[in-house]
């Protein structure tokens, strides 16, 4: 897959927070069957994308230059790298601006100045956790077409309840749909921008080893990312079973792309 190409499908994911925001207008498409399984499915996608091919892609990557035994180590060393450097950006984002805090979208109703700083506050958390997640959609693709894809479609997945998040309250706040579309739309738009300055400032160091690295990072955020937000998420939205039916859809989808086209 070319440069551009990568950068399209991360562009993809990142603006898929604007689809948050159309659904947040339209109580329909944003039922909450649809989004627990969508979320659920999601996490099904991450979890086994990031265990199956992702850590055994930086493991054999690694094996090459520091032995199996080196190798396997520095592997699970940048796996939990990555888990901290996520669980990092939440700690750092107070909790009421979070958007991997749960909120349920009824807490977001009366007109309120505060829920204008939420949902600002809502944009500017999901651009910051954006940044990590762009670059390892953007370095997945660029390695391999078919798990860019995969991770691509499953973080699109889980920006629409961010975008909701975000619109919710700024609409409610301002009763402007356009307002609310806007810096929901924008929020995304950290993830090609954070895959950009990741490239640009790792692409003198890419050599195999550095790949490695970089895709144990980016195992440890999906992983993390999928059990602090996505399945949490999906259980407040829905049924438990929806949930773990989604849950099981990604991972049988993604298995299958996997054997097909791998």
């Amino acid at each position: 897959m070319t440069i551009l190409q990568a950068f399209l499908l991360t562009l993809f994911a990142g603006l898929s927070t604007g689809i948050g925001s159309l659904l947040a207008f339209n109580k329909r498409a944003a039922s909450k069957t649809f989004l627990s399984f969508a979320l659920g499915l999601s996490a099904g996608v991450m979890i086994y994308v990031s265990f199956v091919e992702i850590f055994v892609k930086a493991k054999d990557a690694l094996i090459i230059d520091f032995g199996v035994k080196n190798g396997y180590i520095l592997t699970t060393l940048s796996f939990f790298a990555g888990v901290f450097l996520i669980g990092l950006i939440d700690k750092l984002v107070p909790d009421k601006e979070n958007p991997h805090e749960i909120r349920d979208v009824s807490e977001m109703k009366a007109k309120d100045h505060k829920l204008l700083r939420m949902g600002l506050f809502s944009a500017l958390a999901i651009a910051i956790h954006n940044f990590p997640e762009g670059l390892a959609t953007f370095i997945a693709a660029l390695q391999n077409p078919t798990l860019g894809i995969g991770i691509a479609v499953a973080i699109a997945i889980h920006n629409v309840p961010e975008g909701i998040a975000v619109a919710v309250p700024i609409y409610q706040a301002t009763g402007s749909r356009k307002k609310a579309f806007l810096y929901s739309f924008a929020s995304g738009l950290s993830e090609p921008i954070g895959a950009l300055l990741g490239y640009f400032l790792l692409s003198a160091f890419l050599t195999d080893s550095m790949f490695g690295f970089v895709f144990g990072l980016v195992a440890g955020i999906m992983v993390y990312i999928s059990l602090d937000e996505l399945l949490p998420t999906a259980e407040k939205y829905g049924k438990h079973h929806i949930a773990i039916y989604g849950l099981i859809t990604g991972m049988a989808i993604m298995a299958l792309s996997l054997v097909l086209f791998v």
